[in-house]
């Protein structure tokens, strides 16, 4: 097996250990707390909504890869949907986003009318994935990280669409 991923198992099972810890420490902190607060079944709701978000933006991300040309692509477009793959998605998050960033560089290097994107992505990618360890910890500190994450998210999302529209025209 090779190292990066016996890397990424290792660092998925202390994520999945991070998960469960409210679960099994009797404490009412983390998402225990959050489950507390609004009821085990609004708590479902709010999980499958979020999944479905996900989903929606592991597509964008997918239509992302679909659209650089081949030389240009970092990554299989299938590959994003490892992020729907708990508790490795809080570390497979990164390499997406590395190999998003990554691919629209290189397709930047080939069509000139990127030359307007700066990060590629990358700050806010990056962003809400260190956020999203970071909100693992299980008080205060992590729910705002998490929040912060969730932010992250959705500003990384936007550039994702705006610079899909931009990608698709190229292509037309």
């Amino acid at each position: 097996m090779k190292k990066l991923t016996l890397l990424k198992i290792s660092a998925s099972i202390v994520v999945g250990f991070a998960l469960i810890y409210p679960l099994i420490s009797g404490e009412t902190t983390g998402v225990m707390a959050e489950v507390e607060t609004l009821g085990l079944f609004w708590s479902f709701v709010v999980m499958i909504l979020f999944f479905i978000a996900v989903a929606f933006y592991a597509k964008s991300l997918q239509t992302t890869l679909q659209l650089v040309d081949n030389e240009a692509r970092k990554a299989d477009p299938k590959s994003v949907w490892f992020m729907l793959l708990i508790p490795y998605n809080f570390i497979e998050d990164f390499f997406i986003i590395h190999h998003v960033t990554e691919s629209l560089k290189a397709q930047a290097l080939i069509d000139s009318r990127l030359d307007t994107l700066k990060s590629f992505g990358a700050i806010s990618g990056f962003g809400w994935c260190g956020a999203q360890i970071i909100s693992l910890i299980p008080n205060e500190f992590g729910a705002v990280a998490s929040l912060i994450a969730f932010v992250l998210w959705l500003g990384h999302w936007i550039f994702i669409a705006q610079t899909n529209k931009l990608l698709a025209t190229i292509s037309a």
